[in-house]
């Protein structure tokens, strides 16, 4: 059976749900565009518009501490320059992230909704020409094979939304844990090539269910439990230009199964 990309997501706001793409125009070095393009910083991020600099995840509302994220979905207009977010499917807040006025629209929004959650007024942070919001400081795009999350269904005993592991890239026709014999190879996605540089460890962020922001589930604790270990999912650096669809074939060495 082979190996294809069942779905693509990019996540435009760190901490908000997940874009659901058709396709994804890849470069080398850098991560799926617009990806963690922009993240909501705490009132006290030192963080300067005019010298962007990549932070650690500490200095932004994040899943971790601050589940009521998972609520919110966000969708941008890269042509528009626009974020839009939702809320039960209803549209909350909109607004031109290239201006002062949208950028505080959306500012609006994310003071009144996390007014409990932090301390101060939340900022609208990054943009298209500045760092990926992202865990890590280099560029890197993440990869979830369906069939670990089938296997972790398994073993909890319950179902698991595959967007808990907030990954770009799902893929589906390998065995489950397969990906992790893919550590330090070069695999072909669609008309792009990626280089496997780590497996991920998982925090609590997976414990809260999208859509609803509710904690809900131990999921790191399960793994580790079973295991022996926290990890679900791959981080790749695009090693070649190109283009990724969903069904797209993923061209992976030799299948073998892996915990």
């Amino acid at each position: 059976m082979s190996v294809i990309v069942q779905s693509l997501y990019r996540y435009p706001v760190k901490g908000l749900n997940a874009d659901s793409i058709p396709f994804a125009d890849l470069r080398r070095g850098y991560g799926i565009p617009f990806d963690r393009t922009f993240a909501i910083a705490l009132a006290t991020t030192p963080y300067d518009p005019s010298h962007p600099q990549w932070l650690s995840k500490q200095y932004f509302a994040t899943l971790t501490r601050h589940e009521r994220l998972a609520a919110v979905d966000a969708h941008f207009d890269e042509e528009a320059g626009t974020l839009s977010l939702f809320r039960k499917g209803k549209q909350v807040a909109r607004g031109n992230v290239g201006t002062p006025i949208g950028r505080a629209m959306i500012e609006e929004f994310l003071r009144a909704y996390l007014r409990n959650e932090i301390a101060g007024p939340p900022h609208l942070v990054g943009s298209a020409a500045g760092p990926m919001m992202s865990d890590s400081p280099e560029p890197l795009l993440s990869l979830v094979n369906l069939a670990t999350i089938a296997d972790i269904e398994r073993v909890i005993g319950r179902p698991v939304h595959p967007l808990r592991f907030r990954a770009n890239v799902y893929v589906a026709g390998a065995p489950a844990w397969a990906e992790f014999a893919w550590l330090g190879e070069t695999i072909a996605l669609g008309d792009a090539q990626i280089k496997v540089t780590a497996r991920i460890p998982r925090c609590a962020a997976t414990n809260v269910e999208p859509g609803t922001g509710l904690r809900d589930m131990t999921i790191p604790q399960h793994l580790e439990r079973v295991f022996g270990h926290t990890d679900c999912g791959i981080l790749a650096a695009v090693s070649r230009t190109g283009r990724v669809a969903v069904g797209d074939v993923v061209h992976v060495p030799p299948l073998t199964d892996q915990t």
